[in-house]
C-alpha cells in the first residue's frame, strides 16, 4: 500500500508512506523528484498509516465468511446477503488496540432491504466487530440483541412518498419553487492560471493532496502598489469526531478523519447547480491510489463568485445622500464524503480583506438501535427503534503565516474594564488589553467569551499609517466547543489537540498534523500539536516563522429533524485585517448599477 502525501513544489520532493502487511511495518520515504533519487527511507514499527479502500474490500470478504458473525446474525434472524458493512476506524479502547500490536478497524453492520434502501435506517446494534487488517481475521463481541428498526429512512424523491418512510411526504417533492438563475454575461471576475487564482486584489494558489484534501497557498493582497503576503499555507490538519454514547457497542467510537481516512481521496465530483450555483469553474485534482498510481478526481474543486448582500452603507439624512455597496465574495470549495457524513470545505475571500473558512456539515448520522419504549441517555430519537448518538466535531486549521514577511508574532487580546476611579470616574471605560505570547510553551489558549478574547498575528517590523504593527486577527464564526469526554478514557488521550482552541509553534518541516503523523490507532499522547508545544516549549514566538493551529468545532445534539439526511450545519472562523490597511480596503468597490423600473414592471418584482 502506498500513500503519496504531498509534493513540495519549491524543492520538488514527495513524501510516500508504505505499509508492509506481512512484516507489519510502515516506511516513510522522501523522494527528490529533481534528482530522481530517494533522499531518506525510515522504518516505523509501532504506528499505523491511514486505512485504505483495498483493505475495506478485502475485509468485506472476511466479514461475510466469519462464523462468529454468521452466528450473531442468525441469533437476530438476519441473513448475511441482506447485510451491509460500513467502515469505521477502531478508535483506541485499551492497550490491545495499540498500533504496535495489530492493524485493525471496527466496521458497523446494517440491513439493506433493497438495492437503493438507506441501510443506516436498519442498524444492527449490540455488536463490536474488529477486523485485523494484516491477517483478515474477525473478532466479534455480542453484547445485546436489539431489534432492527422497522421504518425506512430514504431520501430520494420516490422514497419519501412511501408510508413506511420517515419522513413521509405523500405528495412528493414541492412543486411551488420557481427557477433561480444566476448569470454573469461577461463571465466571472476571477482568472485561473494553472492552480493560481486571481480575483479583485487577491492572489493565491490552490493545492490538493491525499491526506488533507484542499490546501490554500501563497495568499497575497494587492495594496500600496505591491503584493502583500498574508499566509504561506493553510489546511485542515486534523478532524476529530468523538461520540457520547456510553453503550458497549458505541463507547469506543471516535475518528480522526484526516489521519485515519485520508480526506483527499474522498472528494465528490462536483455538479453544476447542486454543489455550486452560478458561473462556475472547476479544477481537477490528481492524487494517488493505494498502489501509488495516479488517480484523477474530476471537478474536485469549485470556484465561483457570490453576492452576499450589503458590504457597506451610509445615509446622510439632512442632505438625503446615500452611498451603498453590495458585497461579493470569491468561493473556493470542495465536498468530501467521509463514510456517512459529508463535509463541505469552503474558503471565502472578501472585498474588505477578510478571509473566512467554513465547514458545511451534512450527510447521514451514524445511528444506533434501541428497544421500543426506551430513551437513549446520550442521543436523540429519530424514528421508531432508532436514535442518533450525540457527538462532537472538532477541526484544526494549521496556518503557516508570512504576514508582510516571515517574522511574525502572536498577540492575545482580552477586553477588560478599567476599575472605577480617577481613570474611569463614570465607570464605563474598558480596554482591549494586548499580551504577546512569547513562547510555544505558553501558546495554548482557550476562548473566553466574557472577555471577548481573540488572537492576532502581527508583524512588528512593518508599521501602518498610524505607526502600529500590521496585523490579522483570528475570530470564531461559531460558539467555542470543548471536549466533553473524561481525560482518563480512551477518547481522553485522543482529545489532546481539541483541549485548547489556539496553539502556536515555530515552523518545523516535519510538523503538519494536529494529531500527529500516524493518528490511526494512536493513543494520542505521543505525537501532535500538544506534543510539539511541549517539545518546543522554550522556542520564542517573537518575530519568528509562525505557525498557528486553530481548533474549532460543534456539539451535535441529534434532533429528529436531522433524519434521514441532516440539513447543513456550519462552523468556522474568519481572518480579519487589523491595521493591515490604511482605512477600509472596500472603499473602492464600485456602486451597484441601478435599474429603473416602470410602475408596471416593479409590480412584478
Amino acid at each position: 500500500m502506498l500513500f503519496i502525501i504531498e509534493i513540495n513544489l519549491l524543492e520538488r520532493r514527495a513524501v510516500a508512506t508504505i505499509r508492509d502487511p506481512k512484516g507489519r511495518t510502515t516506511y516513510v520515504a522522501i523522494v527528490d523528484l529533481i534528482k530522481k533519487s530517494i533522499e531518506s527511507f525510515t522504518e516505523f514499527n509501532k504506528v499505523q498509516p491511514s486505512l485504505t479502500f483495498d483493505e475495506m474490500i478485502e475485509a468485506d470478504d472476511a466479514l461475510r465468511s466469519s462464523e462468529a458473525l454468521l452466528a450473531a446474525f442468525a441469533k437476530r434472524n438476519i441473513q448475511m446477503d441482506k447485510v451491509v458493512f460500513y467502515p469505521f476506524a477502531s478508535g483506541y479502547r485499551d492497550e490491545q488496540d495499540a498500533a504496535s500490536k495489530r492493524r485493525i478497524f471496527r466496521p458497523y453492520a446494517a440491513v439493506r432491504k433493497w438495492p437503493e434502501d438507506n441501510y443506516y435506517a436498519h442498524h444492527i446494534d449490540g455488536l463490536v466487530i474488529t477486523v485485523d487488517l494484516d491477517s483478515f481475521t474477525v473478532d466479534v463481541e455480542d453484547h445485546l440483541v436489539i431489534p432492527v428498526a422497522p421504518k425506512s429512512g430514504n431520501y430520494d424523491p420516490e422514497g419519501i412518498t412511501s408510508p413506511d418512510n420517515i419522513p413521509y411526504f405523500p405528495d412528493g417533492v414541492r412543486k411551488d419553487l420557481k427557477p433561480l438563475i444566476i448569470t454573469q454575461p461577461e463571465g466571472p471576475s476571477f482568472q485561473i492560471d494553472g492552480y493560481q487564482i486571481s480575483w479583485q486584489k487577491w492572489r493565491f494558489r490552490v493545492g490538493y493532496n491525499v491526506r488533507e484534501g484542499l490546501t490554500i497557498n501563497m495568499v497575497e493582497y494587492f495594496d500600496q502598489n505591491r503584493w502583500r503576503s498574508i499566509f504561506y499555507r493553510a489546511a485542515v490538519s486534523e478532524m476529530w469526531v468523538p461520540y457520547a454514547d456510553g453503550s458497549p457497542a458505541h463507547n469506543y467510537k471516535n475518528a480522526f478523519d484526516v489521519g485515519e481516512a485520508g480526506m483527499g481521496l474522498l472528494a465528490n465530483s462536483l455538479v453544476l447547480g447542486c454543489d455550486c450555483l452560478g458561473e462556475i469553474r472547476y479544477m481537477d485534482a490528481v492524487v494517488n491510489n493505494n498502489q501509488g498510481q495516479a488517480l484523477l478526481l474530476k471537478n474536485a474543486i469549485c470556484i465561483h463568485e457570490e453576492d452576499t448582500g450589503l458590504l457597506w452603507k451610509h445615509t446622510e439624512f439632512v442632505e438625503q445622500r446615500t452611498q451603498c455597496r453590495r458585497a461579493r465574495r470569491l468561493v473556493v470549495s470542495t465536498m468530501l464524503t467521509v463514510g456517512n457524513y459529508e463535509y463541505g470545505l469552503f474558503w471565502y475571500f472578501m472585498q474588505d480583506g477578510t478571509i473566512q473558512f467554513e465547514v458545511k456539515l451534512t450527510g447521514i448520522i451514524a445511528p444506533g438501535a434501541i428497544e421500543n419504549g426506551k430513551t437513549p441517555v446520550s442521543g436523540g430519537m429519530i424514528a421508531e427503534g432508532l436514535y442518533g448518538p450525540h457527538h462532537q466535531h472538532f477541526f484544526n486549521m494549521r496556518i503557516d503565516w508570512i504576514l508582510d514577511g516571515v517574522k511574525n508574532s502572536l498577540v492575545e487580546v482580552n477586553c477588560e474594564p478599567i476599575p472605577k476611579g480617577s481613570d474611569n470616574p463614570a465607570g464605563n471605560a474598558w480596554i482591549a488589553k494586548e499580551t504577546i505570547l512569547e513562547t510555544a510553551g505558553e501558546a495554548h489558549r482557550l476562548h473566553d467569551a466574557t472577555k471577548g478574547r481573540f488572537w492576532k498575528v502581527i508583524n512588528s517590523q512593518v508599521k501602518n499609517h498610524v505607526d502600529q504593527p500590521v496585523a490579522y486577527k483570528i475570530v470564531p464564526s461559531s460558539p467555542a466547543c470543548y471536549p466533553l469526554c473524561d481525560l482518563d478514557s480512551g477518547q481522553g488521550g485522543r482529545s489532546a489537540f481539541a483541549r485548547y482552541h489556539l496553539w502556536a509553534t515555530q515552523y518545523h518541516p516535519d510538523e503538519f498534523y494536529a494529531a500527529g503523523l500516524f493518528s490511526n490507532q494512536a493513543k494520542g499522547d505521543e505525537d501532535g500539536i500538544a506534543f510539539y508545544c511541549q517539545k518546543h516549549k522554550d522556542d520564542s514566538l517573537v518575530n519568528c516563522d509562525l505557525v498557528t493551529w486553530y481548533t474549532f468545532g460543534i456539539n451535535h445534539i441529534v434532533r429528529a429533524e436531522d433524519w434521514p439526511v441532516m440539513p447543513v450545519e456550519t462552523v468556522g472562523f474568519r481572518l480579519q485585517p487589523v491595521g493591515f490597511f490604511a482605512g477600509s480596503p472596500a472603499m473602492d468597490v464600485p456602486p451597484p448599477i441601478a435599474k429603473i423600473c416602470t410602475a408596471e414592471a416593479c409590480a412584478h418584482h
